[in-house]
């Protein structure tokens, strides 16, 4: 049979080279998708397909493996990578995609010849047949690290981590992610934007963060009303709690120590109509391009710095910030369901040495704020180890700081166990989508059940004092009318 009369081949030899590129040569998934010359000559639609299924086999792809430890007589040979990452992609059409399977297991067999494998096509036959006919046997037989498709040293953290909801963080990062847009306030409104969704076409519904919009189905970004015109961004939900916790305020000098790609810088400047002087920092030149990208789209100037955040001689002015931003490079393991390549690579030691580089941030950056300033550090990460693990060795060690008890953002209501929760009788949050702990003073973004809709976020205010003795109540800093500030009633214990 030739590749011409199997449709769907070569979308999945392309998607077998993308996740080959994850697995055996530790390419991101974007940058393995970017550098895939096999799409360039297939329909845009037959190229968002190979995009689907390398992202369905990457998040499945742990299963996958314990699957074919029971599908195979013996382990593949290592360099058979390629076969490995085609029958992936195979099995994640026959278990997750709504598509007969006889036409899943017959493309998946030709894309075998379309990749060399012709001497292959045999297994992968046989192999995803059996997978048909004793599918409930087999995953009934997987542990349930396979099961929940996570490696075991990370589901081993989760437990230890969150021993209660570990269960339910995995089962929401299995989930496709959806697409969120932030609204920029200072120049329309959330009604008016849906107004020009619903005329284009597109269905969209109001997120319980002001300013926030979900998109029912992923589009590009060029064919989102107002994006080019910077009256929306792509942001995800939990990100967008960053900058009204900060507060910002017109006149402010504010650093944005980690910006790229700019999602966060932008909104700092919309929060204060652009009268702030920002100061945009990235280690890296390349990804600071796209922050230049996003300010030109939105009409906002700022500072821009290719360099070392840590290195504060090569780029520090002298002049202090009242807002310091530090969202810290970490193991992303609370965005795994954007970017599952996560799962594959990254590795139980990589934790320490980001623990080591945020701590060595906030050591570099704390310096540089104002009496009286704010400091937020934040992640992406849902590990202890580089979340209160770090602000706690960080506060122990430097003196005149603390932990500022930040009010929930005003954008969300307040749950009665103190945490902070998505509408009345949602079906969309199983539990508080946010959980404030005042004893501990931490605002902690936790992933939901398997209708998770925000991706996981660690966020923690800290401010300065000057007092040797008895300190002074923190202020803790969040959006009030007309951009003032107002005192926390919770004081931190002396």
């Amino acid at each position: 049979m030739s590749a011409r009369s199997t449709p769907g081949a070569a979308t999945r030899a392309a998607a077998a080279r993308v996740v080959e590129q994850v697995i055996a040569a530790g390419r991101t998934l974007d940058a393995a998708l970017e550098g895939s010359s096999d799409t360039d000559s297939l329909h845009p639609g037959d190229r968002a397909q190979v995009r689907a299924l390398a992202y369905g086999a990457l998040r499945w792809h742990h299963r996958h493996r314990a699957l074919l430890a029971q599908l195979l007589d013996r382990p593949l040979p290592r360099r058979e990578t390629l076969l490995e990452a085609l029958l992936s992609v195979g099995m994640f059409q026959l278990l997750d995609e709504s598509q007969p399977d006889y036409a899943a297991v017959s493309a998946t067999v030709e894309a075998a010849r379309l990749l060399g494998r012709r001497h292959a096509a045999g297994l992968v036959n046989a192999s995803l047949r059996r997978l048909q006919r004793e599918q409930a046997t087999l995953l009934g037989a997987l542990s349930l690290d396979a099961a929940v498709s996570h490696p075991q040293w990370m589901t081993g953290k989760l437990a230890a981590d969150w021993p209660v909801e570990w269960r339910d963080v995995c089962a929401a990062a299995q989930l496709p992610p959806p697409l969120w847009l932030r609204v920029n306030l200072a120049r329309t409104s959330v009604a008016d934007m849906l107004r020009r969704f619903e005329s284009a076409g597109m269905a969209a519904m109001a997120g319980d963060i002001g300013g926030s919009i979900r998109l029912a189905n992923a589009v590009a970004v060029e064919a989102i009303p107002g994006f080019a015109e910077g009256l929306v961004s792509v942001q995800d939900a939990a990100s967008q709690l960053a900058a009204p916790l900060l507060a910002v305020a017109s006149g402010m000098r504010v650093l944005d120590a980690c910006a790229a790609p700019g999602g966060k810088t932008m909104h700092l400047l919309e929060c204060a109509q652009g009268d702030i002087d920002l100061v945009a920092l990235d280690i890296d030149a390349t990804r600071l391009a796209r922050v230049a990208s996003n300010l030109a789209r939105g009409g906002y100037r700022a500072r821009l710095l290719a360099a070392d955040a840590r290195d504060t001689a090569s780029w520090w002015d002298s002049r202090r910030f009242d807002r310091i931003l530090i969202d810290a490079p970490c193991s992303g393991t609370g965005v795994i369901r954007r970017h599952p390549d996560i799962k594959l690579l990254r590795r139980p030691t990589d934790m320490a040495g980001f623990a080591i580089r945020q701590l060595e941030l906030l050591g570099a950056l704390w310096p540089l704020l104002a009496p009286g300033g704010c400091l937020l550090y934040a992640t992406c990460s849902i590990l202890r180890e580089e979340n209160d693990g770090v602000v706690s060795r960080f506060v122990a060690r430097t003196p005149g700081v603390r932990l500022a008890p930040a009010a929930p953002p005003p954008v969300l209501r307040p749950s009665a166990r103190g945490g902070v929760a998505g509408p009345a009788g949602s079906s969309r949050y199983g539990r508080p989508l946010l959980c404030f702990n005042n004893t501990r003073t931490s605002l902690n973004s936790l992933p939901n059940n398997n209708r998770a809709e925000v991706r996981s976020s660690y966020a923690r205010l800290l401010q300065p004092y000057f007092r040797p003795c008895r300190p002074q109540p923190t202020v803790a800093l969040h959006p009030t009318g007309g951009g003032r500030q107002r005192r926390c009633p919770h004081r931190q214990p002396a």
